[in-house]
């Protein structure tokens, strides 16, 4: 069992850690010495999954832009030279790239080391190999052979500096020369204009290497370049002031579509020409119709927050299915390949948070090839005269929409929710107008009717934290008021839950 030191390493299917001093009341403990007992936990596990002696292995490594990013490279190289591996040096590389090394270039397992969209001193370490990324018990495992000082025998590997982002992008500016079927098959995207914000991340390489290349224009494109303290804002298409900046910079820029990433390019986010956001549902809705061409009455594997107009628009008219699944990238990703093994045509999973996985890219999260397959959309809807809006016009969107944290305050965090989601179940089947989700798979959704506030709520407990996530949508004005005070006259009698977020709600004007 893994002690309270090295499971505070686990932040689900990844390590993540305090890895540079300035933020106050926050210690460093992504230390030299932590890192390399987990390098080399990996290479042993990675040793057992391959069927393969630590000297016969093949690791790309590489990572975001992050200010501790060439100390943890360090770190990392040296544990698996000493190992025995041979090390691709991929350097500065988005995370799905990393995972694209073991298809291109035979690599055994990859390592990226990234935190993703988190503040600047946090930094983390994400595995690969060619089944995709690492489950939660393959981390435990990692993160138990470091505990316990095992290591693998020494010996003397190499390094090898590789440019594999020149072929990622040769792929990607592929896909589009293919996808477009312009008459200029160099420059396809010629007359385009195309915002790009990379949130000073890794993404700086879609606007240079791909986008420019084939003819669009780009001018517009802002915080390109790598900076790891992230200075204009949160590389996070889910955070609203990076949407606002893009959304503004599209504007300004009259462009036909603004593309956003996070620091490691797993989502990507996109804005259309009216300067309105192509995010969460919006981006789901435009993905599904991408992935359901040629995928007749297809599944679509999305996460639980999703509203209820989307899955009218997937099922209604896109002519797919749409299979609500727990919250977490991962789950939904194992969900729709599941599905799959089943017999089940399932061409997507996607998140809310902008993971998307299409089983056509091996199911793997890539913020650049999804939006690379959305600049093809909008592409192929011009040359018909339509546009990305005219496609997402069926869409319903919720009048109103609200997302409430409710913090758990007891140490049994897990079973204080567990407990006050059993507990709601009961109540909801007692109250006349509760009608409770029949397809969710996580917490309990309610829905309710046009008298009782027109939407629904969602409460579940956090994959990773002692928090309570309430989302409540409404196709009413006012209606989400209502619905949380009808769901507070519950929740008030919850033991161990601070409901003050959901008290201060319900006390706005």
């Amino acid at each position: 069992m893994l002690t309270k030191y090295w499971k505070q390493f686990k932040s689900g299917t990844d390590i993540r850690g305090v890895a540079s001093e300035g933020v106050p009341g926050e210690s460093v403990n992504l230390t030299d010495e932590a890192i390399t007992k987990m390098t080399l936990g990996f290479v042993l596990w990675l040793s057992e999954k391959v069927g393969k002696a630590a000297n016969q292995l093949t690791v790309a490594v590489g990572h975001d832009s992050r200010i501790s990013a060439d100390r943890i490279q360090a770190d990392v190289t040296n544990a698996l030279k000493r190992s025995g591996v041979h090390v691709l040096d991929c350097g500065l590389a988005s995370t799905p790239s990393m995972f694209m090394t073991t298809v291109d270039l035979g690599c055994d397992g990859s390592v990226q080391i990234t935190a993703s969209h988190h503040p600047f001193n946090r930094n983390g370490l994400k595995f690969f190999t060619k089944d995709g990324g690492l489950d939660s018990p393959d981390i435990e495992a990692i993160l138990l052979h470091a505990q316990e000082g095992h290591e693998p025998a020494k010996g003397e590997g190499s390094v090898e500096t590789v440019h594999y982002m020149e072929q990622y992008s040769a792929h990607l500016r592929d896909m589009i020369q293919k996808g477009v079927n312009a008459q200029d098959y160099e420059h396809p995207l010629k007359g385009f204009k195309i915002v790009v914000d990379a949130g000073n991340g890794a993404g700086g390489f879609y606007a240079r290497d791909v986008l420019a290349p084939l003819g669009a224009d780009t001018t517009g494109s802002q915080f390109l370049e790598p900076d790891g303290m992230f200075p204009n804002h949160i590389p996070n298409p889910e955070n609203e002031t990076a949407m606002q900046s893009i959304c503004a910079a599209t504007v300004a820029a009259k462009a036909d579509l603004g593309v956003i990433f996070d620091t490691d390019v797993d989502r990507g986010g996109a804005v259309d020409a009216k300067g309105d956001e192509i995010n969460r549902n919006r981006l789901v809705a435009i993905a599904s119709a991408i992935a359901l061409e040629g995928n007749d009455s297809g599944t679509i594997v999305t996460d639980s927050i999703t509203s209820s107009g989307l899955k009218t628009y997937i099922e209604k008219t896109l002519g797919g299915k749409h299979h609500r699944f727990k919250r977490g990238y991962k789950n939904v990703i194992n969900e729709a390949i599941r599905l799959n093994k089943e017999g089940v045509n399932c061409p997507l999973a996607i998140e809310t948070s902008g993971h998307a996985a299409l089983r056509e890219n091996y199911f793997l999260d890539d913020g650049a090839y999804l939006v690379t397959k959305i600049i093809i959309k909008m592409a192929q809807l011009r040359a018909k005269g339509e546009t990305l809006e005219s496609l997402l016009e069926p869409l319903a969107e919720p009048v109103e929409a609200k997302e409430l944290r409710l913090p758990i305050q007891v140490e049994a965090f897990r079973e204080c929710g567990e407990k006050v989601i059993a507990g709601l179940e009961a109540y909801a089947k007692e109250r006349p107008g509760w009608e409770i989700a029949p397809d969710n798979h996580e917490g309990i959704r309610v829905s309710f009717g046009k008298d009782d506030g027109d939407g629904w709520f969602l409460l579940r407990l956090s994959v990773h934290d002692p928090i309570m996530p309430l989302n409540i949508e409404s196709d009413t004005k006012g209606g989400v008021k209502q619905i949380a005070l009808a769901l507070y006259a519950y929740l008030r009698t919850s033991e161990g839950l601070d409901i003050s977020p959901l008290e201060n709600f319900l006390s706005e004007k």
